[in-house]
C-alpha cells in the first residue's frame, strides 16, 4: 500500500514552512523514526522523521518551496505495494508532548496523534495555496532561497522555462529596487491614530512576531505581575573575570562573559527560595515545586526574542555553562536550534544590559513563576562602612507571579542572589 506523509502541525501558530532539505530520494528505503526532511518554520529547522517503513515512491515539495500543513509531501510504499483504501483516513505522524517553551513564541506539540488533513479532497486549498512544481537548477534555488525569493514567482528563461542563476540574480535585483513598506497610505482615522495624521506603513507581522504578542499577552493576562529591584555588588566577580577571560579563552576556546556566574548565582538562590522554582496549577489549586534547574536565556535576534534552555545548571561547572551559552546563542540567532533546545525551562534570565539598559520590568516566562532582569555594570559612588567608594554594582530587576510569590518571597530571593554575586571564587567551587 502507499502511505501518505503529510507536514504535520508542529506547534502552535504554525502554518507553513520551508523545505530545506530532503535526506531520501525516490527509491530509498527508510524504517520508522529515519529522518525524511529537514523544515524552517519560525522558530527552529526542524527533522520530520517518518512514521512509516517502507520504500520512498514519490517526493511531493521542491527544496526551497513553501509547505503547508496538512499537504502531503512525500509517499512512502510497504511490501503490498497496493494503494491503501484507507490512506485519507489514517494518521501521519506523532509528535512527543513536551513542556511549553519559554518567554516568546514557543513551538507547543501534542501527544495526539494527528489526524490526516482534507488535503486532495474539494475546496481543501485553493489553487494559489498549492506549491506548484517549477523547473529550476538546484543551483537556482538554493539562490533563491537565500535571498528569501519565493521561486514559483519566477519565469525561467532556460529550455522549457527552467529557471537559471540569472533569473534568480535579476528577480533579486529587482526585489532589492522595491520599498521595505507593504504599504503607504493616508491614515483613515479608524481609531488608531486621528484621521489626517499623515502617512503609515502597514508591515504584516512574521509568524515569530504573531507568537511573540500572543505569548507576552497570555503572560500579562494571566499571571498578575509585581517587579522588585534592587543592585548588587559585583566588584570582585568584574575583577575575577578580567583575571581570567584571556586564560580561559586560550585555553578553551570560548569567550567567558558574565553570565555563566549569574546562572550558577541565580540557581543557587533558587534552592534556597524553592518558590521562585515553581509554576502555579490553577485548575487543582495546587504549586508545582520543581526540584530541577533549566534556565531559559532570553537571546536578542533580528527576528526577535528567542529563548533556549540550559539544564540542569546545578549540576555543571562555570566552564560547562560558558561553552553551552556560547553554542546555544549562536545557533539561535541563526535559527538552528531544535524544538527540544526552547522547551523545559523552569525559570528565566533576561539580559537588557547587552544592550545597554540599566532597569527594566521583563514579563514572566509563563507559566514560570518568575524572571530576573539584568541591567548594564556600572561603576559607581557607595557608601561602604560610612566611606565614598568606587564599585562595580549589577541591577536586577525581578518579575514575579504574586499568585504564588509574595514581595518577602522576592526580597529574600533577591538577597541570596546578592550574596552569591558577590563571591566569585565561591561560586567556581560550588
Amino acid at each position: 500500500m502507499i502511505r501518505e506523509f503529510k507536514f504535520p502541525d508542529i506547534g502552535e501558530g504554525v502554518h507553513e514552512g520551508i523545505l530545506l532539505k530532503w535526506h531520501v530520494k525516490v527509491g530509498d528505503r527508510v524504517k520508522a523514526g529515519d529522518p525524511l526532511a529537514e523544515v524552517e518554520t519560525d522558530k527552529v529547522n526542524a527533522e520530520l522523521p517518518s512514521p512509516y517503513s517502507g520504500k520512498v515512491s514519490e517526493l511531493l515539495a521542491a527544496v526551497g518551496g513553501t509547505i503547508h500543513v496538512g499537504q502531503v509531501i512525500i509517499r512512502i510504499e510497504d511490501q503490498s505495494g497496493k494503494v491503501s483504501q484507507e490512506a485519507a483516513s489514517e494518521p501521519t505522524v506523532q509528535v512527543v508532548e513536551e513542556e511549553n517553551a519559554g518567554v516568546v513564541g514557543a513551538l507547543e506539540a501534542s501527544s495526539e496523534v494527528i489526524p490526516s488533513s482534507a488535503e486532495g479532497r474539494k475546496n481543501s486549498f485553493t489553487e494559489k495555496e498549492i506549491p506548484q512544481k517549477v523547473l529550476a537548477t538546484p543551483v537556482a534555488r538554493k539562490m533563491a532561497y537565500d535571498l528569501g525569493l519565493d521561486i514559483r514567482t519566477i519565469k525561467g528563461t532556460g529550455p522549457g522555462g527552467r529557471i537559471m542563476k540569472e533569473d534568480i540574480r535579476r528577480a533579486g535585483e529587482s526585489n532589492e529596487k522595491k520599498p521595505a513598506a507593504v504599504a503607504v497610505q493616508e491614515t483613515p482615522g479608524t481609531g488608531i491614530l486621528p484621521s489626517g495624521s499623515g502617512k503609515i506603513e502597514r508591515v504584516p507581522l512574521s509568524m515569530m512576531r504573531k507568537t511573540i504578542a500572543k505569548k507576552m499577552a497570555q503572560s500579562k493576562y494571566t499571571a498578575p505581575h509585581a517587579t522588585a529591584m534592587d543592585e548588587a555588588d559585583v566588584t570582585e566577580l568584574v575583577q575575577f573575570r578580567n583575571k581570567i577571560k584571556e586564560r580561559f579563552f586560550a585555553d578553551y576556546g570560548v569567550s567567558i562573559t558574565f553570565m555563566p556566574f549569574i546562572m550558577k548565582a541565580v540557581c543557587l538562590a533558587l534552592k534556597e527560595n524553592e518558590k521562585l522554582n515553581s509554576s502555579y496549577d490553577e485548575e487543582n489549586q495546587e504549586l508545582l515545586l520543581k526540584r530541577f534547574y533549566h534556565l531559559g536565556i532570553a537571546v536578542d535576534t533580528e527576528e526577535g526574542l528567542m529563548v533556549p534552555v540550559i539544564q540542569d545548571v546545578d549540576k555543571k561547572s562555570i566552564f560547562e555553562l560558558a561553552k553551552e551559552l556560547e553554542d546555544l546563542s549562536g545557533r539561535a540567532r541563526m535559527k538552528k536550534l531544535k524544538i527540544e533546545e526552547l522547551k523545559g525551562s523552569t525559570f528565566s534570565i533576561t539580559n537588557y544590559g547587552a544592550v545597554g539598559s540599566t532597569f527594566g520590568v521583563p514579563v514572566i516566562n509563563y507559566p514560570e513563576a518568575a524572571i530576573i532582569g539584568i541591567g548594564k555594570i556600572e561603576k559607581k559612588p557607595v557608601v561602604r562602612e560610612d566611606k565614598l567608594v568606587l564599585r562595580y554594582m549589577l541591577p536586577l530587576s525581578l518579575s514575579f507571579d504574586h499568585r504564588i510569590v509574595d514581595g518577602g518571597d522576592a526580597g529574600r530571593f533577591i538577597n541570596t542572589l546578592k550574596k552569591y554575586l558577590s563571591d566569585p571564587y565561591k561560586l567556581t567551587l560550588l
